[in-house]
């Protein structure tokens, strides 16, 4: 059976992933590195980032402070329209031709802060967070609010050295309409106790990639996330990301892949549980609203025409979250 082969660590296939030091001299390496990772699997890490490792097990300790709240405590602060709040057991189905059920884990979204009587806060991935209120976790929200900022300056580092690797300006993504004023997302990730068997359709989160620009892991040391390099072969093959103490795991979205022409690729991963409690913390780093997602001028030429019609981000982002979760009505009896 296809579980038994890959919940063994002694025949379990893991993927060599390039290592991107973003406190190196040598940007012509970094680019290098970045690009070869970036053609291959769209996978890598990202070390010496600035994100301090005490700082790191703070937020590790207080992600598993808020899923450890009892279940009725969570479901007050239910996800909203607007993608902030707490998205329970099941509620997302990434892979709705494979899985049974939902995703076998919990989570936790945070936007970008804006508040709601701004005219900003109208647009549909801005407003105000939705937060445990402070007796109950308290020093919860600012060290998230503080995560969330330093992240976004490693994803700008990282978004840097990818123009870089596309022949584009190295600014080319600190533009406003791009990550001057991006959607960024925090979230937190709780996958419980359950094994997954795909022979049977269970996942802890079931085959995708993501929609943005790049995702930004950070993972406890428990074995769970794996990736397919070639989504069309028959049958796939997944090999698993080993987790790195300190790094980010980087992966390139769907946008980006759009932005390429394909030639950056956007790659299948999904996770398996083992019966171990398994922590992660994702930071997905998309444009802004009005960015209009269109095919790179380095990336098409006469033999190699855009494969992809211009989209603004917010509209494609809309769609992708209608089409992974669940009916907000259906917590209505919460």
């Amino acid at each position: 059976m296809e579980n038994q082969m890959i919940d063994s660590a002694q025949t379990a296939k893991f993927s060599a992933l390039n290592c991107i030091d973003l406190s190196s001299p040598d940007i012509h390496h970094s680019v290098s590195l970045l690009k070869q990772a970036c053609l291959d699997c769209g996978f890598f890490y990202v070390v010496n980032h600035g994100i301090s490792q005490e700082f790191m097990d703070n937020v590790f300790a207080q992600s598993k402070r808020f899923f450890n709240l009892p279940e009725s405590e969570k479901m007050k602060i239910l996800r909203n329209e607007k993608h902030r709040g707490y998205t329970p057991v099941l509620d997302e189905h990434l892979d709705p031709e494979n899985q049974v059920h939902g995703d076998y884990k919990e989570g936790y979204y945070i936007g970008v802060e804006v508040p709601k009587d701004e005219i900003e806060a109208e647009k549909p991935f801005y407003g105000p967070n939705v937060w445990p209120e402070p007796d109950t976790l308290p020093g919860w929200r600012e060290t998230m609010e503080k995560f969330h900022q330093e992240a976004l300056q490693v994803a700008r580092a990282v978004a840097r050295i990818i123009a870089l690797a596309l022949d584009l300006d190295i600014d080319f993504f600190d533009k406003p309409e791009m990550l001057g004023e991006p959607i960024a997302t925090l979230r937190l990730l709780h996958y419980g106790g359950h094994t997954s068997d795909p022979s049977k359709g269970l996942f802890g989160a079931g085959a995708h990639s993501d929609y943005g620009l790049i995702t930004l892991l950070a993972t406890d040391e428990v074995l769970g996330l794996q990736i397919c390099k070639d989504k069309d072969a028959k049958p796939q093959k997944w090999e698993y990301v080993s987790p790195l103490k300190g790094a980010f795991i980087v992966n390139l979205g769907d946008m980006l892949e759009r932005w390429s022409n394909c030639i950056f690729k956007s790659t299948l991963h999904r996770v398996l549980g083992n019966g171990q409690e398994r922590y992660s913390i994702a930071y997905f780093v998309e444009p802004s609203h009005e960015c209009l997602v269109e095919c790179l001028p380095t990336c098409k030429s006469e033999k190699n025409p855009p494969k992809f019609p211009p989209i603004l981000c917010r509209d494609y982002l809309s769609q992708r979250y209608m089409d992974t979760h669940a009916d907000l009505n259906t917590y209505s009896k919460h």
